[in-house]
């Protein structure tokens, strides 16, 4: 895999990943709400309005073009793997950022995605 292919899977990847994190902190200042016909238009404009689900949003919307950059150049049975480099970032970073447990097994876990996802890019 070329520098280039890795880079655009890698900030697509990236960009998702940040995406999870803005929505997680849009949710954490709107709250728990209870999904009731009367809450439709308060709470849909608290979405619409918050600012970290905007940027989650629109990190999502940037990581489908540069996606759809990496599928041009990339096979989709190597670039499709490497989305588990998400599942490191967030774990890492909700734990930096939100204090969210790591427990040792999810550390075997994130160390067995590591490994699978080296494996892809090596084949």
């Amino acid at each position: 895999m070329k520098l280039t292919e890795f880079s655009l899977i890698l900030t697509g990847v990236l960009l998702n990943a940040i995406a999870q994190l803005l929505l997680k902190a849009g949710a954490n200042t709107i709250g728990h709400f209870e999904f009731q016909p009367s809450n439709i238009l308060p709470i849909g404009w608290k979405l619409a309005t918050n600012p970290y689900i905007f940027g989650g949003l629109s990190c999502y919307a940037i990581s489908v073009v540069v996606w759809i950059l990496a599928l041009s150049r990339v096979e989709v049975s190597i670039a499709y793997p490497m989305l588990s480099i998400g599942y490191v970032v967030n774990a890492l970073a909700a734990w930096w950022l939100f204090g969210e447990a790591v427990s040792a097994m999810r550390l075997v876990g994130i160390g067995v995605i590591i490994v699978g996802v080296c494996l892809v890019a090596r084949s």
